[in-house]
């Protein structure tokens, strides 16, 4: 599969850093960002590289040469006036017969490139974007799709978007089909040219490329807890060095084995109400997103893991238990905080309710005590589980982290064989 990776930025935010050099060739712990993707790829056996490039196009041509060096095959594409961040798609359109990836050279990322690819073909759409949360959705741009994955409307940092929603940003890394570019119509020999008005034609990629196949099912998102960060301005740039001295951005590969902190919703995270049926209800209880944040900035996956026989009592619907748990998202992200996955059991053993959904009244392997949906999100992100605990109000929770293989930390008062008893989840994270 060919990679090709976007380099002709100015990096006029980051000038202070370094104004001499193009952006991709700005150092990460003595080597240039763009080095350290090349070496990402070739890792995991992507080695057929195409470059664009133009501002100070020399750097890295001088640097990387035909990649022979790097272990891979480096071809450049010069774009000698500006072209929009996808005009040179166009131009390159018949070197592109299958399906590529598309990269950022300004960012810094360690994710499992094939695991992405993996998933874009089993959904066998045109675009799968890589989509995970962070700890500013309120000032980013966010997707929201549906429950296949497939992305129904892109929300920029400008849109009025939903009271709440889901914590789920574009990465900027993207698996593509050539077969979009032709979808446009576009005349690659007009791309950097004036048109009648004097303008040169230049393409954006998410107008004009990706944002017109929102509602379509043709574009999925990929939700990872992977490490991508932006290093594009002075302050991030700072955090991404940190990042990568401490061995945090290699960690995250889901090659890796996680550690995770699995969460107990309902009095652990929100104000215990009972059974919560209604959104006006949910409330963050004093302190949870600080320590939530403690959680991520560890290096730990934040997981919700929470009983919902709401479901199956026909109380709550699939839609507004989603919206709740969208509530709680927005609120976390708000301060700074975020979950990399909240997984629900929607069953109830006990019958005898107005109401109920009868196919969803059955003994599952999901529901706490049981570890169904611990072992479920194992599987998912690579977990370790003797690395991780499971924290919870109840017994339930207590018994599923045991059944898993976790540490265990009981809220409140018990006689249970937790490892830990502590007063509020804020208590907790001194522990890790």
């Amino acid at each position: 599969m060919k990679t090709i990776i976007m380099a002709g930025g100015k990096g006029t935010r980051i000038s202070s850093v370094a104004s001499d050099i193009p952006k991709p060739m700005i150092k990460i712990e003595g080597k240039p960002v763009l080095e350290r993707e090349i070496e990402c790829l070739r890792n995991q056996g992507f080695t057929d590289i195409i470059i664009t490039v133009s501002h100070l196009a020399e750097h890295i041509i001088n640097h990387f040469g035909d990649g022979t060096s790097f272990g891979v095959k480096l071809e450049y594409f010069i774009e000698e006036t500006p072209f929009g961040n996808a005009g040179a798609l166009f131009k390159l359109r018949d070197k592109l017969n299958d399906d590529f990836l598309l990269l950022n050279a300004d960012s810094i990322f360690d994710i499992d490139f094939n695991r992405f690819v993996s998933y874009h073909k089993a959904k066998g759409g045109l675009v799968t974007l890589f989509t995970h949360p962070n700890s500013h959705p309120y000032d980013s741009g966010v997707l929201i799709a549906d429950e296949n994955g497939a992305v129904d409307t892109w929300l920029t940092k400008e849109d009025v978007r939903p009271k709440w929603y889901r914590n789920r940003v574009n990465a900027g890394l993207h698996v593509i089909s050539p077969k979009v570019l032709d979808m446009l119509n576009i005349d690659p020999e007009l791309v950097g040219t004036e048109d009648s008005s004097g303008k040169i034609v230049k393409i954006d990629l998410d107008r004009q490329i990706l944002k017109p196949l929102c509602g379509t099912g043709k574009m999925f998102c990929y939700d990872s807890p992977e490490y991508v960060k932006d290093m594009g301005t002075p302050d991030r740039y700072e955090v991404v060095c940190a990042d990568y001295r401490e061995g945090r951005v290699q960690a995250k590969n889901l090659k890796n084995k996680q550690k995770a902190v699995f969460l107990d919703r309902d009095g652990t995270i929100n104000r215990y109400v009972g059974f919560l049926r209604n959104i006006d209800e949910f409330e963050l209880l004093d302190g949870v997103s600080e320590a939530i944040k403690t959680i991520n900035s560890l290096g730990y996956l934040a997981i919700v893991i929470t009983n919902q026989p709401v479901i199956a009592r026909g109380e709550v619907t699939y839609d507004q238990l989603n919206e709740i748990h969208n509530k709680m998202e927005t609120l976390l992200g708000a301060e700074g905080a975020y979950l990399d996955g909240i997984y629900y059991c929607p069953h109830h053993p006990h019958k005898g309710y107005e109401g109920e959904i009868p196919e969803l009244k059955i003994e599952c392997e999901c529901r706490k005590p049981k570890p169904g949906m611990i072992l479920k999100a194992a599987d998912d992100f690579n977990i370790d589980l003797s690395q991780s605990w499971m924290v919870g109000d109840g017994e339930n929770d207590i018994s599923a982290g045991i059944a898993a293989g976790c540490k265990t930390a009981l809220i409140g008062e018990g006689t249970f064989s937790q490892d830990v008893t502590i007063n509020t989840l804020n208590e907790f994270v001194k522990y890790l």
